[in-house]
């Protein structure tokens, strides 16, 4: 009940000009929040023009048909694996399910791996999308595997596209001229429209997330 009345405090904060990262440590602060609430406000909490113009380029499953899709690897892939073991996932002002396990950087395939990127090629799949890029990034250790077993993985299933590496993933999202996959709030901000894929599985699942 503290974390979701910190949120509504923060939420006031920003609604009136107060930047994020100033707001929620002055919330936090003031309720004494241990610093893994505080991510979570993060990430999940943002002033009200900013949700509405995410949620305005958000497009459903459907509009892909036929189109060229940009994903966003490991973003879309850790958070439906956060689904998939039953982690905190969160609801999102914004519209869009977000973990807060934080691990990009040293990320490492888990148990549920396969299953996750099996939901999210099959979601792929039924949206006839056109061709799907999956990017990762290659800074992150045994990247180029994981792309390689994608691929294949993609090419079993018919669905259309490739997966790479690379170096510049956020540049190269921001600058798609085709819808992306993700749930990174600054590629959204970027970008021309935006798919939720761990919402559609979570839809899928009839899993309910965390919503503050």
């Amino acid at each position: 009940m503290e974390l979701k009345r910190a949120a509504e405090e923060v939420r006031y904060l920003l609604d009136r000009g107060y930047p994020s990262g100033p707001a929620v440590r002055f919330v936090c602060d003031h309720h004494r929040l241990p610093q893994e609430e505080r991510f979570v406000l993060k990430r999940t909490v943002v002033s009200s023009n900013l949700a509405s113009s995410r949620k305005a380029k958000r497009i459903p499953l459907e509009d892909l048909r036929g189109r060229d899709l940009a994903v966003d690897g490991y973003n879309v892939l850790i958070t439906v694996e956060s689904l998939l073991s039953a982690a905190p996932v969160y609801l999102c002002d914004d519209g869009f399910l977000r973990d807060t396990r934080g691990i990009f950087r040293r990320y490492r395939p888990t148990t549920v791996t396969e299953e996750a990127l099996l939901e999210i090629l099959s979601i792929l799949k039924v949206s006839g999308v056109g061709g799907a890029l999956i990017l990762l990034d290659q800074q992150i250790s045994r990247s180029g595997e994981l792309a390689a077993k994608m691929r294949e993985m993609m090419a079993e299933l018919q669905v259309p596209g490739s997966a790479t590496t690379a170096r510049d993933v956020d540049r190269r999202l921001k600058g798609a001229d085709c819808p992306v996959a993700t749930g990174d709030g600054a590629i959204i901000d970027g970008s021309i429209e935006a798919v939720d894929i761990p919402g559609e599985v979570a839809d899928r699942r009839g899993m309910r997330p965390i919503n503050l």
